[in-house]
């Protein structure tokens, strides 16, 4: 066991290289594996059906791999990348296949492996600062702000749909904000954040139940529901695009901030002692959570457990060093998205299930099995 405080235990295997250890390498190793197959399930199925086969050569195809017009539009839009590369010319054509996958079904996956990490990582945070193990961005109130502000927009402010993404994340930050005041008494507290996240969530969701019984149109109603259950259905390199720039910077600081999660694990008392400003490093990284779970939630709405499961599944088998949590959770979580959104296309087939049905089935059953199985369920 390390010396390291706060770095909790080692969950087995030899350290390979300062804090990675062959538990870790194994853990993101098979979630990969569990991503690719995933993703090849994935790509293969729809109305232009193709074996798993040829749905690997598309996905590896020289035509837009070592194209780096190809690869900038998909990344950047055609607009943009005919500015940055300053080409003028057509694109050069692709075979049926490699287009389909590319441009319809590859970003699916895409948004799922994003979403997934950054509800793990959201989740992992919270947790750290509440020292609560079922904190989530859910029960703190961050999904159910944007999901309120979701359904406002849509039955209310139907004109500014186009902006629903940037008005989700603003909803959940908002909510947050909401919760950190309720709980604030001279300080905060992990238990006050909890019960104010509580507090905020139900009143929340009590409102989005009520906007429902002012929509007339049933269009509306279902693509509220969509985002309130979470769906990767529809999605495109447009999300792909949006959700990136902030997951990029919500795992640098997440990553950056370990040893911080790992102090406020310890107690506020004994952080303050070794000079950290709790509620400043609390605020903080709490910012860096609502980063994570508004930008899952901008592309893909409300999906539930993830950000409850997959802290508490790595925790598991890596330890509760906060260095090799972040790394475990980026890996888990889009593991875990993958194969809920398989099972949302495949289940129902040819309906297609919203993918936060999945995951809550997933997770309902997991805590029922951990509240047997453990008697402190609860604390970190």
């Amino acid at each position: 066991m390390s010396g390291d405080a706060g770095t909790g235990r080692f969950a087995g295997g030899e350290r390979l290289l300062g804090w990675v250890d062959a538990t870790l390498v194994s853990v993101c190793l098979s979630s990969v594996l569990i991503v690719v197959l995933g993703g090849l399930v994935q790509v293969s199925f729809g109305s232009y059906s193709m074996t798993l086969g040829q749905a690997w050569r598309a996905v590896l195809d020289t035509a837009v791999l070592f194209d780096p017009h190809w690869m900038l539009n998909f990344l950047l839009g055609e607009n943009l990348m005919r500015a940055v590369t300053g080409f003028r010319g057509e694109l050069p054509e692709l075979p049926t296949a490699t287009l389909i996958v590319w441009n319809i079904r590859l970003p699916r996956v895409l948004v799922g492996v994003l979403v997934g990490a950054n509800l793990a990582v959201s989740g992992a945070i919270f947790q750290a600062v509440t020292r609560n193990e079922l904190a989530s961005p859910y029960i703190l109130g961050v999904s159910s702000g944007a999901g309120l502000a979701i359904l406002l927009t849509l039955v209310v402010f139907s004109g500014l749909a186009p902006f629903l993404p940037l008005i989700a994340a603003f909803g959940g930050a908002l909510a947050f904000f909401l919760v950190y005041v309720i709980a604030w008494q001279n300080g905060t507290s992990p238990v006050r954040l909890v019960l104010a996240g509580v507090i905020v969530s139900t009143v929340f969701q009590s409102l989005q139940t009520g906007l429902f019984f002012f929509a007339e149109d049933l269009a509306v109603v279902q693509s509220a529901i969509a985002w309130t259950t979470g769906s990767l259905t529809g999605v495109d390199w447009e999300q792909v695009r949006l959700a990136l720039p902030s997951t990029t910077l919500a795992v640098v600081l997440a990553v950056l901030g370990a040893r911080q999660l790992n102090v406020l694990l310890l107690g506020e008392q004994t952080a303050r002692s070794l000079g950290m400003s709790v509620e400043r490093t609390r605020f903080m990284l709490s910012g860096v959570a609502i980063l994570a779970a508004s930008a899952a939630i901008a592309v893909a709405g409300i999906v539930g457990f993830v950000g409850l499961i997959v802290p508490h599944v790595v925790r598991n088998l890596v330890g509760s060093d906060y260095k090799r949590l972040t790394v475990g959770c980026l890996f888990v979580g889009p593991a875990l998205m993958v194969v809920a959104d398989v099972g949302a296309r495949l289940a129902l087939n040819p309906v297609q299930m919203p993918v936060g049905i999945v995951t809550g089935l997933i997770g309902g059953p997991y805590f029922l099995y951990l509240m047997r199985k453990q008697q402190n369920l609860g604390d970190v």
